[in-house]
């Protein structure tokens, strides 16, 4: 989100230090992400050391919380987890807010500038050893399974109605209303026909958005607030897309992908439903949040850019799910 949450942050900032035992000289607002439920902060501490620390209102999914940790225990390096409290758990209680403190990595996410070739092979590297962990039975127990039912039609109708009423959306809605209803009807024709395969642990939101690095330097995958039990295809879908990143796949890094991934045959029909679900429920979060009464202008000129952008490739003509 880029407004701030309503929170007071001198009581954040002592929250912080008091739980995790550090003494902290700068808390930086960090306008990233979409989540209208969850904000970042940069936390600088007087021993030089930097913090990645998330901030959401209600609570994480257990999954979210344990997850990270039981992966980079079972050697999957790249995985950023949240730290331990000293008084064991990780995540901590902070009004109507729950927060999890993590590592700080520099170099920022590669959505604007792309991975380089060493990058692709162990962006591969990377999905390929998570899909084939075998979860214990307590991260099992706290896993999401796909279903392939999607709120994200039912939320679109319902959202639509008042975008086409809104002063804010009402020109938009004119003009991508009605490929935007096509969608949803894509979507449901393409749950209907998908083959359900073996499931393994996906991240879910596996696009360059969520890979740091520093400059060509080791990756970073970040943001575990959604994984599930699915298909491969689920995460695969990011990387096959030519929708997420400025650099997309193009022959070559597909070549290098799938020499860190290893042999693979993605399932198309199952790619196509990822692909189409992931736009029509972006769809939804961002028109919910264009109409909220609460976002700024500045909030809102944001949210209604990236669903413009997601409108205009689902409107052309030449998309295909």
């Amino acid at each position: 989100m880029i407004d701030k949450p309503g929170v007071d942050e001198r009581w954040l900032a002592a929250e912080v230090a008091a739980a995790w035992a550090v003494d902290i000289v700068n808390l930086v607002f960090m306008p990233v992400g979409l989540d209208g439920h969850a904000w970042a902060y940069r936390v600088d501490t007087s021993d030089g050391e930097r913090y990645f620390l998330k901030l959401r209102r209600g609570e994480f999914t257990r999954a979210a919380v344990l997850l990270p940790g039981f992966l980079r225990a079972h050697g999957v390096r790249q995985v950023v987890a949240p730290i331990d409290l000293p008084d064991g758990g990780a995540d901590r209680g902070f009004g109507d807010y729950r927060l999890l403190l993590y590592p700080f990595h520099d170099g920022g996410s590669l959505w604007g500038r792309g991975l380089t070739d060493r990058q692709w092979i162990v962006y591969g590297e990377f999905l390929g050893q998570l899909h084939a962990v075998t979860p214990s039975a307590d991260i099992t127990a706290v896993l999401p399974v796909e279903t392939y039912r999607s709120s994200a039609g039912e939320r679109l109708r319902t959202l639509g109605g008042q975008a086409a009423a809104s002063d804010a959306l009402g020109a938009f809605w004119d003009r991508y209303g009605a490929a935007l209803h096509r969608l949803s009807e894509t979507v449901d024709d393409l749950a209907s026909r998908v083959t359900q395969g073996q499931h393994v642990v996906c991240h879910a939101d596996i696009h360059p958005g969520n890979l740091i690095a520093d400059g060509a330097g080791p990756l970073h995958v970040v943001d575990w607030d959604a994984p599930i039990l699915a298909p491969r295809e689920r995460d695969l879908m990011f990387v096959y897309s030519q929708d997420f990143g400025d650099h997309p796949i193009n022959a070559h890094r597909a070549e290098l992908f799938r020499r860190g991934y290893g042999p693979l045959e993605p399932d198309q029909t199952m790619l196509s439903y990822y692909r189409s679900e992931r736009h029509l429920d972006d769809v939804a979060v961002l028109l919910d949040s264009i109409l909220n009464s609460e976002a700024s202008p500045e909030s809102r000129a944001n949210d209604l850019h990236w669903l413009t952008r997601i409108a205009e490739t689902v409107a052309d003509p030449r998309y295909e799910a």
